[in-house]
């Protein structure tokens, strides 16, 4: 006779699904949904698992709830959402002033950016860094782009001062998608689907929390109502016109581990 495996009880497993359950049924105490309204939202959670779109909704509709809670308060830079549009594997590049892979056409406005990185107690240098953003299109390579692999993508080091300097173009506003069930719920709700133009950028450094984040530009029509709420005011910094090219700057400080 086959012995039955006894499991392994994970202690945070059970704490987060005991949690879950206590505010789930404070929910539904509150909410009184009726047979119809619930039935509905099993077929609509069925239909977001099934198209793959459960890491989207996810991202837009929950991630920033998380990142809040946990350093509304915390010293450093403020994190944002990692999104839907991450790429592992993004090519690595030579030194601390880089030129973002792009076409030799790339379309959209010129930007050189320019960023410091240091740690809450002090000084770092060489730290992982890695970036990605949308082209002229609104789009993102390796996804919905006609792009090549890994446009607008690329990680390098910044120098021993903590110092880098970055030209790409500048980013627009784009619309996430709305065909599906995200888009159902999105439009259900009264939202518009429209996030403000930004840079994905991820730090990695010995000794330090893996910081991910994104940075935005003022004036931008969107920032007040972005659809996913990853808009902080401490990633916000002007995009200044140098007449061929516009300019950008932040510094970021990582948190220790």
């Amino acid at each position: 006779m086959k012995m039955t495996e006894v499991a392994v009880k994970n202690t945070r497993v059970l704490e987060a699904y005991e949690g879950f359950v206590k505010h789930m049924k404070a929910f539904l105490d509150e909410q009184q949904f009726n047979h119809e309204e619930y039935t509905n939202f099993v077929k609509w959670a069925d239909r977001l698992g099934r198209s793959g779109e459960i890491p989207l909704f996810l991202d837009v509709f929950v991630e920033t709830y998380v990142l809040e809670a946990k350093y509304k308060n915390a010293p450093g830079t403020e994190p944002s959402l990692l999104g839907p549009y991450y790429e592992e594997n993004s090519p690595l590049l030579e030194g601390s002033k880089v030129v973002i892979p792009q076409r030799s056409d790339e379309p959209g406005d010129k930007l050189k950016f320019y960023g410091n990185v240091s740690s809450v107690n002090g000084p770092i240098g060489n730290t992982k860094v890695e970036w990605w953003q949308d082209d002229a299109d609104g789009l993102y390579s390796n996804y919905d782009s006609t792009a090549p692999d890994f446009n607008l993508r690329g990680q390098f080091y910044t120098d021993e001062n903590g110092d880098f300097e970055v030209e790409s173009i500048v980013p627009i506003p784009y619309q996430i998608p709305t065909s599906g069930p995200t888009g159902e719920f999105t439009f259900a709700a009264g939202y518009h689907a429209y996030r403000p133009a930004h840079i994905h950028i991820k730090f990695e450094h010995e000794g330090h929390e893996t910081l991910i984040t994104q940075v935005f530009f003022e004036g931008d029509k969107w920032l007040e109502t972005d659809v996913a709420g990853g808009v902080r005011s401490t990633l916000t910094t002007k995009l200044i016109d140098k007449g061929d090219h516009k300019e950008a700057s932040l510094n970021f400080v990582m948190r220790t581990e």
